[in-house]
């Protein structure tokens, strides 16, 4: 597919999709700027070259209705402050109005158009909708990874009306990395993964036991596994219709070759909101009152050791109840060793990406993915629709 470094910018309407759903503050302030910072060299590359940038982004999940409490108002004003120059800011996405202010746009100047799912022709991928939002551009950039798994209509749509798509420097850079450790890995590759469910990881896990090398499992859905053992995790989240499936992973990784590590001991506590009686026990002793909240130490020697032989390591989802101290050690401490080591190392998830922001390892890790639900979808082998909208829109032209 183009990239923005193989299309003529200058004097050329660019809209570009991003991904401005960001968390705002009590006061919609701006209070976490990653996805921003993320498409920040994309805007300077339009805007230096002299096109007219037209940014388009959903925030929430307004339902196809207008709403202050959705508005981009407050993220157009951040971005501001980031450029140093003035974002224009729309009063909708599509329309005369909207239409007149693009008209008016001279070379390197901004426009954010309002949220896109005040439509309800965005989510439904509405031909109409499509053609008004192509109506506004002369070059379709997608650089919103993180809704490039959805059918909507900025992200697929629209390529069928613009004659010239590319991808921004953040698609660029996320596809580059998925390909780099998942098609052509620097061996042993070591996967990681965790969370809460292992209905949600099957499609990975399936993808996966075809491909790595060592596989650790952590987080809640780690217990689903235990019982496929035989195992007593006493009040612990457990998946009862996805014991088979777990003990069919374990076959199928088992034939694969792959070599799958679960905890060895955990952090256990009966009253977990209290953090009273919080002890660390062999996963064969887990008492029966008690809830798995986090891998404990032994776990985390354990995986070091498999890790710190690898030169390819992927994770995707946190080791325990992270948001509730002091159950994030296990995850912030596999964080932290991870930047430590000498290897290609990638983290994608909603949770686990910020579990790594939050120990501070963000620029210690070779790459955190801005994208959650597509980040999984390519870890399961999926085609995103983003993606390959751009690709056919390349091979039209």
């Amino acid at each position: 597919m183009k990239t923005l470094d193989n299309v003529d910018l200058a004097g050329k309407r660019v809209f570009m999709r991003v991904d401005f759903n960001v968390p705002l503050d009590r006061e919609r302030r701006v209070a976490d700027d990653l996805r921003i910072q993320a498409v920040l060299p994309s805007i300077r590359k339009v805007i230096d070259s002299g096109g007219r940038l037209i940014l388009a982004s959903h925030l929430g999940r307004p339902k196809g209705k207008a709403s202050v409490e959705f508005s981009l108002t407050p993220v157009g004003e951040y971005l501001a402050t980031l450029v140093e120059r003035p974002v224009g800011l729309a009063p909708d996405c599509v329309g005369q109005e909207v239409s007149a202010l693009v008209s008016a746009m001279k070379d390197g100047d901004i426009l954010l158009l309002e949220n896109l799912r005040f439509h309800a022709g965005e989510e439904k991928n509405d031909d109409e909708f499509s053609r008004q939002l192509a109506s506004l551009a002369d070059v379709y950039v997608n650089d919103a990874f993180a809704v490039s798994h959805r059918a909507h209509a900025s992200v697929h749509g629209i390529t069928r009306y613009v004659e010239v798509c590319a991808a921004g420097y953040q698609l660029e850079k996320e596809i580059e990395y998925f390909r780099r450790v998942m098609e052509q890995p620097a061996r042993p590759l070591a996967m990681v993964i965790g969370g809460a469910k292992v209905s949600t990881k099957i499609g990975i896990l399936d993808n996966l036991i075809s491909k790595a090398d060592y596989l650790l499992i952590g987080g809640a859905m780690a217990n689903t596994f235990f019982k496929a053992q035989g195992k007593q995790v006493g009040k612990s989240l457990v998946e009862d219709d996805q014991i088979e499936t777990a003990a069919r992973l374990i076959d199928a990784a088992t034939k694969k070759g792959v070599k799958v590590y679960l905890p060895v001991d955990a952090v256990v506590s009966a009253h977990p909101e209290s953090c009273g009686d919080i002890q660390q026990v062999p996963v064969e002793r887990v008492p029966a009152d008690t809830q798995i909240l986090d891998v404990g130490s032994g776990t985390l020697e354990v995986f070091k050791s498999v890790l710190r032989n690898c030169k390819t390591i992927v994770w995707n989802g946190p080791l325990g109840l992270f948001e509730t101290p002091p159950f994030h050690k296990g995850t912030y401490a596999l964080a932290e060793f991870l930047g430590d080591l000498d290897a290609v190392t990638v983290v994608g998830g909603g949770d686990s990406a910020a579990a790594v922001r939050r120990a501070g390892m963000e620029h210690r890790v070779s790459y955190v993915s801005t994208g959650g639900g597509a980040f999984l979808e390519m870890l399961e082998g999926r085609e995103l629709p983003g993606i390959k909208a751009l690709e056919e829109c390349c091979r039209r032209v």
